[in-house]
């Protein structure tokens, strides 16, 4: 397996919920147990990357390396960038990005997604078929389309690819044989492309998407995909989202 080093970036501030890294689950914060399962896929090192002396201590006392880092970063990624030059990893080291409200992602999607780096292909992600006609036409969930080697041709919110004949008959239901890929925000990088990241133009693509990973295929950097047919965990946005997880950390589910 591809040696990688996982990095959890966690911001203390959340409009929607407040304190959302600390958020009790089972008796550990949500940040930890994102650590923890990003511990569990086989990464040779897990990092949190916060701007908040709480999140350091919490980590800290339940035995999970975290870093302090700048609060003005304007992503995750330029966030994880400080963190991999803190820890002076090599250009050709493989980070890998794990949203620190992701308590339940798979271990396994996580080593996947790292094992698609190379020199030839410096970031990877990853993807699931969308069977929920819903989720399907819902702009909230990105979708991505392929080419044949399995790399990214394009990013959006809208409805892509279109099945135009199946459409045409119907609405209702998903044509036939029709699955597009749900995006998974899950990211893993060489780290030489981590670095030169925050220096890339910036898009008006991902502007108009409000999508960051437009800004990799606008400049002509290839990104791999790893798809998967199991859907997900859910992560933690809201009010709602953290009671539906914390089922999962009551005691009698508890591994």
């Amino acid at each position: 397996m591809k040696s990688f080093v996982a990095i959890v970036p966690a911001r203390l501030a959340s409009t929607r919920l407040p304190n959302k890294p600390l958020a009790d689950l089972g008796g550990k914060p949500m940040v930890v147990r994102t650590a923890e399962r990003a511990l569990l896929s086989g990464a040779s090192q897990v990092v949190v990357a916060t701007d908040h002396a709480d999140i350091v201590a919490a980590c800290r006392e339940h035995g999970v390396q975290a870093i302090m880092t700048r609060a003005d970063h304007p992503s995750g990624t330029d966030r994880i960038a400080e963190v991999s030059a803190a820890l002076g990893l090599a250009d050709d080291a493989v980070v890998v990005n794990v949203q620190g409200d992701e308590p339940l992602i798979e271990p396994a999607l996580i080593a996947a997604t790292a094992a698609l780096i190379s020199a030839a292909v410096p970031m990877a992600t990853a993807a699931h078929p969308l069977h929920d006609l819903h989720e399907v036409f819902n702009p909230n969930v990105v979708k991505v389309v392929l080419d044949k080697a399995g790399r990214a041709l394009y990013f959006s919110r809208a409805t892509i690819p279109w099945h135009r004949d199946g459409f045409a008959a119907t609405r209702n239901v998903l044509p036939e044989r029709y699955a597009p890929l749900r995006h998974i925000g899950l990211y893993a990088y060489r780290n030489d492309f981590l670095k030169a990241y925050p220096l890339l133009q910036i898009s008006p693509l991902e502007q108009q998407e409000a999508l960051e990973q437009l800004r990799v295929l606008w400049n002509g950097h290839p990104i791999a995909v790893h798809v998967t047919e199991a859907m997900p965990a859910p992560g933690v946005d809201t009010e709602e989202d953290l009671a539906r997880v914390r089922q999962f950390f009551a005691p009698a589910s508890l591994v």
